[in-house]
């Protein structure tokens, strides 16, 4: 059976308003240094967590900037089902950078505002590479393993991801590296997301993703990873975010276009950086200002329209 951790462990700041999560399930039960998943009743739903980042020190929230750090053995998925659900649920991995979780602006934030609008969501709170690169593209592929093996349950039918700056590479790496179609989302979404480290571009993300291996990080330049079976995708960024280069987002949304899958990318000329769910509601101002009603608006009609689409 699934490790259930204490939903009331997990730090909320106390002027966000948020809800506990319905459930939080352990990826894995028996620590990371076991090479052992979760089995339920029998069956083995998810894999083992491949290898240890080695990370022994005490996960710790930080209030200050809303991040989560030296997540170790608590790798786990935080469950938000809403009672009216609309059959579409997101796994949405928060960015940081490869060094931390954004919890709170790319995690806790999206689970409020998307619940809200009847979307379910896993929030994956994935363990730092610390030098083993396969790390977090196993997190979440085992977070997958778990929500199919659930959606019946939980009268889910599609199951996309959704990520931020380093979380919207680990969504574009699900994306393109999946294994099998238990772990091939079935659409993305992406926020400003670190995609290349090919021809040129700089990325200290996939750096410290790969170590600055060059053949590793030829390999996590997803622009490359793109096939026809790779998820369709909306992709946003802003003209003046000087953290990633907008030109990832470009790469990304050429490569689909080039093998025929659905793609939208939407470009503002204002936010900068890590405005994805940072709204006035959820955080108190907004960069991406007057700009954010239209990203909304073309946020949700991207996901409504995958209630709609064929299995």
């Amino acid at each position: 059976m699934a490790a259930l951790l204490s939903c009331n462990s997990r730090p909320v700041g106390p002027s966000l308003g948020m809800t506990q999560p319905t459930a939080t399930i352990a990826l894995y039960p028996e620590g990371q240094n076991v090479d052992a998943g979760i089995v339920e009743n029998g069956v083995t739903v998810t894999l083992g967590p491949a290898e240890s980042n080695q990370i022994d020190t005490v996960e710790f929230f930080w209030e200050a900037d809303g991040s989560l750090n030296n997540v170790s053995d608590s790798a786990r998925i935080e469950l938000y089902l809403p009672e009216q659900r609309n059959g579409v649920m997101i796994v949405v991995c928060p960015g940081g950078g490869y060094s931390e979780l954004t919890y709170r602006g790319e995690g806790l934030f999206a689970a409020r505002l998307l619940t809200q609008k009847g979307y379910s969501v896993a929030l994956l709170c994935y363990r730092m590479p610390a030098g083993h690169h396969v790390i977090p593209l196993t997190d979440v592929q085992n977070a997958f393993r778990y929500c199919r093996h659930h959606a019946q349950e939980w009268g889910i039918r599609k199951i996309g991801v959704l990520g931020g700056s380093a979380g919207g590479h680990l969504a574009a790496s699900a994306s393109t590296l999946y294994v099998d179609e238990v772990t091939r989302p079935d659409f993305t979404v992406l926020f400003y997301p670190a995609i290349s480290a090919a021809g040129g571009m700089k990325s200290s993300t996939i750096r410290r993703l790969t170590g600055g291996d060059r053949d590793l990080m030829d390999y996590y330049s997803l622009e490359n990873r793109v096939t026809t079976d790779t998820p369709p995708a909306i992709l946003f960024h802003s003209t003046d975010d000087h953290t990633t280069d907008p030109e990832n987002s470009m790469r990304y949304y050429k490569a689909l276009r080039a093998s025929g899958v659905h793609a939208e990318m939407y470009c503002f000329p204002q936010g900068g950086h890590g405005w994805a769910f940072s709204t006035h509601e959820t955080a108190g101002k907004d960069k991406l200002g007057d700009y954010r009603a239209i990203s909304s608006e073309l946020l949700y009609r991207f996901l409504d329209s995958q209630k709609d689409w064929e299995d």
